[in-house]
């Protein structure tokens, strides 16, 4: 969280397409965790024998992705999971490649069969125990990928975090004194008739779920005492 990154600048070029969100996750990963190298990613072998065993190609954005970064913990499965190759599957109701789930199986994320041919194909989620219906999620795999390393990077953090539950006057105050990132609006699993959006400032990343719920992550100490005192209340870390 320096000050030569603007995580803004560098979003919205991060979201136009597939390949400017591969260099984004490149430069994240720079400035926000540990640079990518060449073994963070999956092999060709592992990658050809989930292919054989579906019986057809994974979706090249979601081969790059698992190409780049699919043995990153900290990026990929901090909180949800991004599934091996060897265990991305299609779903019960058979339209749906999953390739994400969260941590206790309550949400899936994935890929329409009817898509998975295309470059860069929509993802679709749904709540697993709740209902059979998957819904749109983002517009295309690269930017749910996006998505995935922002959230996975937030959760994974130890030190200089925060987060709380939210009100209407809290949000207000967000929306006021804190910047929105670029990144679109997109459903969020717990309540998906709300977006979750993202913003920062005062040296901090922010992600607000539905308007309830509030996720902080600091390069410091001052970060988060900056935010607490912008948005008092009760804060639970």
């Amino acid at each position: 969280m320096t000050d030569e990154f603007d995580l803004h600048a560098e979003l919205a070029i991060g979201v136009r397409d597939a390949a400017g969100a591969w260099g984004f996750l490149r430069r994240f990963a720079d400035r926000y965790a540990t640079p990518i190298v060449a073994g963070d990613g999956r092999d060709e072998e592992e990658l050809r024998k989930a292919e054989t065993r579906l019986g057809f190609s994974l979706p090249p954005s979601l081969r790059a992705v698992y190409e780049l970064i699919g043995k990153r913990h900290d990026l990929t499965r901090s909180q949800d999971r991004l599934l091996g190759p060897d265990q991305v599957c299609v779903d019960d109701t058979g339209q749906v490649l999953v390739f994400r789930v969260e941590n206790q199986d309550v949400a899936q994320w994935g890929v329409p069969l009817s898509a998975v041919a295309e470059p860069d194909p929509p993802v679709v989620f749904r709540l697993r125990q709740a209902e059979r219906t998957w819904r749109p999620f983002l517009e295309r795999t690269s930017l749910a990928c996006v998505e995935m390393v922002l959230s996975e990077w937030m959760l994974s953090g130890d030190t200089f975090t925060n987060d709380r539950e939210l009100d209407d006057a809290a949000v207000a105050v967000l929306e006021k004194r804190f910047r929105r990132l670029p990144m679109p609006d997109y459903p969020c699993w717990a309540g998906p008739d709300r977006p979750t959006r993202w913003f920062d400032g005062f040296g901090t990343v922010l992600r607000e779920d539905a308007e309830t719920w509030l996720w902080v992550r600091a390069a410091s100490a001052d970060g988060i005492t900056a935010v607490r005192r912008e948005l008092p209340g009760v804060w639970l870390s």
